[in-house]
């Protein structure tokens, strides 16, 4: 994928590439054609059985989908998948379109889009050799960029499935102390208790368990920490374990004034 800007019909097209070739989306099909967004994503989903897999379109999805968000500025970043059209997917698609703007449309797309890689191409034999070499680094760069995007990616990946440190059990289970003592009151009955504070130990724990389909808090994801240590800040104890609290510091209490 690059920034350069292909004119057709009086109208900027980004160009737009995937495994080598140039490719379109259905946003880009609507605004060519001067159609109703959503027009192109009707036709295709009336004629997909008709269309090739990875020949007509490419229905990128998961890693090549988040590889795809990293090189580039039109996939919307909540997008859980993304069709990309060939040329001959094009051509498919607009059979059905036969006013004059359609055809001009689809001359302009196919020779000065689609098929102007391959025009360039053929010229560079006939290049001087300072030419080429320009285009051969273009080419290389373009590589480059790929292969740290997908490093990147990795990279990524890998911290956000790092499993909790030494010290983010710590914080964890420090923080666990602070809330408890918070809901039972520092020095009070409840807190003195160790039965009823072990109860609001373990609820806390179930609740974070609960939450993040683990069997040990410790199995939490390190990337996942801050979101864990908020749903510890904002535990509230279930109502007939708090009564329980408030009754036996209540009790306590009034043994005192009696």
């Amino acid at each position: 994928m690059n920034n350069q800007i292909v004119k057709i019909n009086d109208t900027d097209l980004s160009v737009k590439e995937f495994k080598g070739q140039r490719v379109v989306t259905f946003k880009d099909i609507d605004m060519l054609h001067e159609r109703v967004d959503g027009t192109a994503k009707r036709n295709f989903n009336e004629n997909k059985k008709h269309l090739i897999k990875d020949v007509d379109y490419f229905l990128i999805n998961g890693k090549e989908l988040r590889d795809l968000k990293q090189s580039t500025n039109f996939v919307l970043s909540n997008a859980k998948e993304i069709i990309l059209i060939t040329e001959s997917g094009y051509l498919m698609l607009v059979k059905s379109l036969q006013d004059d703007l359609a055809w001009k449309v689809q001359r302009e797309l196919v020779n000065n889009y689609f098929r102007m890689k391959e025009v360039v191409q053929a010229q560079i034999p006939k290049m001087s050799k300072e030419l080429q070499a320009i285009f051969m680094l273009d080419g290389k760069q373009q590589e480059l960029e790929q292969e740290i995007t997908v490093v990147k990616d990795e990279v990524k990946d890998l911290k956000d499935n790092l499993p909790l440190l030494g010290v983010d059990c710590e914080e964890i289970t420090s923080l666990i102390k602070k809330v408890c003592t918070k809901v039972t009151g520092y020095e009070t009955a409840a807190y003195k208790d160790k039965s009823l504070r072990g109860r609001v130990y373990s609820d806390i724990y179930g609740q974070v368990k609960r939450e993040f389909q683990v069997k040990s808090y410790k199995a939490i994801k390190r990337s996942q920490i801050e979101i864990a240590k908020e749903l510890i800040r904002g535990y509230k104890a279930p109502k007939a374990l708090l009564d329980e609290i408030i009754k036996v510091n209540n009790q306590i209490n009034l043994e005192e004034v009696m």
